[in-house]
């Protein structure tokens, strides 16, 4: 099968960063591509009754070094934000102009927006810092500007967030191969051995 891999993250999420990192390579080993989807965790929390990991009692403690102990362990960079979590609307609503615009670079500003949040400790509800990113990225950031204050793209990403709850989507980073999910950036490799195995590997 050949269908694209359904990528569903909040731009707040630490997992969602480490996922964000490998799963385009990962699919393409397998001759798959990513669709990604930003979504807004804060809604599917108030479906879900759950909480920011980093709120919930006792947890929250352990989620703090786990995040960085899961960079390390993916080889990744990382440094927990003073601001967490954080709105991501407008990164959310900024990506979605991008990928409807070249999905190539709308894939690298994603990375750019997780890095400069995660990596770089940059405040990404920022409407300006969001702008700033993608005109690193190639984009038009007066054309974007001018999009983020419409309608259309405020109502682009509720339905893709409804989209998304419909589907099940309980949490970030959840990947969808050919109906099968996987929740968090610890089930890559089990999602890779999906795809070169399919479930007799299993």
């Amino acid at each position: 099968m050949t269908a694209p891999l359904d990528f569903y993250f909040d731009f707040s999420s630490p997992y969602g960063y480490l996922a964000a990192e490998r799963i385009d390579d990962l699919a393409a080993r397998h001759g798959r591509s990513v669709a990604w989807h930003p979504v807004l965790l804060g809604v599917i929390f108030q479906k879900t009754g759950a909480v920011p990991l980093t709120q919930a009692p006792i947890k929250g403690q352990y989620v703090l070094r786990d995040f960085a102990r899961s960079a390390r362990f993916m080889g990744l960079p990382y440094r927990q934000p003073s601001r967490f979590p954080l709105a991501t609307q407008v990164a959310a609503r900024a990506f979605y102009w991008a990928w409807d615009r070249d999905q190539a670079r709308a894939r690298d500003f994603g990375r750019a927006l997780f890095r400069a949040l995660f990596v770089d400790d940059r405040d990404i509800s920022d409407p300006a810092t969001v702008l700033a990113i993608a005109a690193a990225q190639g984009f038009d950031p007066a054309a974007l500007e001018a999009a983020l204050a419409t309608p259309a793209l405020k109502d682009r990403l509720k339905q893709e967030v409804e989209a998304a709850l419909a589907r099940g989507v309980c949490g970030s980073p959840y990947i969808v191969v050919d109906g099968e999910p996987f929740l968090g950036a610890d089930r890559l490799p089990q999602l890779e051995r999906w795809l070169a195995a399919g479930p007799g590997g299993f």
